[in-house]
């Protein structure tokens, strides 16, 4: 029977068993979650066979509220996970602006790593579960340690999920990278959701992994970006820093792909779930030409009233020359976004994101200066009322000389 579909029965014969199939085992701890209706509400109007007055009730089936005064059945919420992320920060506010429900989990009351730590150890009762955390450092994966959390974060805790997602009959959908493609596609194609998985570093080794473990789960959605840019520290807000401080970056023009904003991908994510999609594979990006970061780094240059020029451009391979244990980068990353968009679901173009989100941006820088501005303000008067009190304290007791006629 469907979350919010009510039912009740008569049993005619003596002896009788009246069966019917559930999506949980009934419990007394789940009775807060259920809601009633009075089986004489006069708007149902059920011709009930044998007359209410001369059944055998319950006190408690007697005493259930007339339809008018029913608190309705809560919707069952979406599970959020690396809530505490630029996606899950977005995906978070994006659901609220849609009135849908979220159970929402960062790192603090969710530890990806411990599945026994998990806070549900049950996942009925949830309309999806939403995978938005990763262990994404790229770099850092490939060191001892960063290894080991990638693959526990990326790998371990995903398969985890699919388990319990699977044995309670919850969709999931996941997030995972365009690292699981070695990027050697020719520059000015586009990576299908089907070209074949060939990950070079650590971190696209195990979010491969993950995938894997997502795709054991009947009703499911892997959602594969790249170049994501939110709230936080992100390549556009580095851009931005250099130019306002004066400074000309050398930035990789071999690099090729899209830019990502987190709030568009939230989107997505919740278009999947609330759409109930069909299962699948999918590439979410914003829409526009494909560019490399040397592009990127020149328009915020250009949207932030700055001389574009100050950016040079430079290859992978000088950029990463003499550092040790560097990830691999892919020269492609561009994904194709058709079957997204055959879901019904196509994201803005992103050098109009990326303006608006400069703008967005500064206005915040605006908002806090002017805040200082105000603090600074009143705490300059009150020092100087404090002062004024003080000097009338300190000469109220003077005797100041009174002039004496002569």
């Amino acid at each position: 029977m469907p979350r919010g579909v009510g039912n009740s029965y008569q049993t005619l014969e003596p002896d009788t068993a009246y069966t019917y199939l559930v999506n949980d085992h009934w419990s007394a701890d789940a009775q807060g979650q259920y809601t009633f209706l009075n089986l004489a509400d006069p708007t149902a109007a059920i011709a009930w066979p044998i007359p209410l007055e001369d059944a055998e009730l319950s006190d408690k089936d007697r005493a259930h509220p007339m339809l008018a005064d029913v608190t309705p059945m809560p919707p069952a919420p979406i599970l959020v996970l690396g809530a505490g992320g630029q996606l899950g920060r977005a995906l978070v506010a994006r659901a609220a602006a849609a009135g849908i429900p979220v159970e929402a989990h960062g790192r603090d009351t969710w530890d990806m790593t411990d599945p026994a730590s998990w806070p549900r150890e049950h996942f009925r009762g949830l309309r999806a579960v939403v995978n938005a955390s990763a262990m994404t450092a790229v770099d850092a994966a490939e060191t001892p340690e960063g290894r080991a959390q990638a693959w526990a974060v990326n790998a371990t805790a995903a398969a985890e999920l699919a388990r319990r997602c699977t044995e309670a009959g919850v969709p999931l959908a996941h997030v995972s990278t365009d690292y699981v493609f070695d990027g050697t596609l020719p520059v000015g194609q586009e990576h299908p959701v089907d070209h074949p998985l060939a990950p070079l570093g650590v971190y696209g080794q195990s979010k491969a992994a993950g995938e894997a473990a997502v795709r054991t789960v009947p009703r499911h959605w892997i959602v594969r970006t790249s170049w994501v840019i939110g709230e936080r520290k992100n390549f556009v807000a580095t851009m931005a820093s250099l130019a306002e401080r004066g400074i000309d970056p050398a930035v990789v023009a071999d690099q090729h792909g899209r830019l990502t904003f987190a709030d568009d991908l939230a989107d997505a994510l919740l278009h999947l779930v609330t759409t109930d999609a069909p299962t699948g594979t999918f590439h979410m990006t914003n829409s526009g030409d494909v560019v490399t970061w040397h592009d990127v780094a020149r328009w915020v240059f250009e949207d932030t009233g700055h001389d574009a020029g100050r950016v040079s451009a430079t290859t992978t391979a000088a950029d990463l020359a003499g550092k040790e244990g560097v990830a691999p980068r892919p020269t492609n990353s561009a994904l194709d976004l058709g079957p997204l968009a055959a879901v019904g679901y196509t994201a803005p173009d992103q050098r109009e994101r990326l303006r608006d989100h400069l703008s967005e941006a500064a206005g915040g820088t605006r908002d806090t200066l002017r805040v200082a501005h105000v603090t600074l303000f009143v705490w300059h008067t009150l020092i100087l009322l404090q002062k004024s009190r003080l000097l009338r304290e300190n000469t109220s007791g003077i005797h100041r000389p009174r002039k004496v006629p002569s």
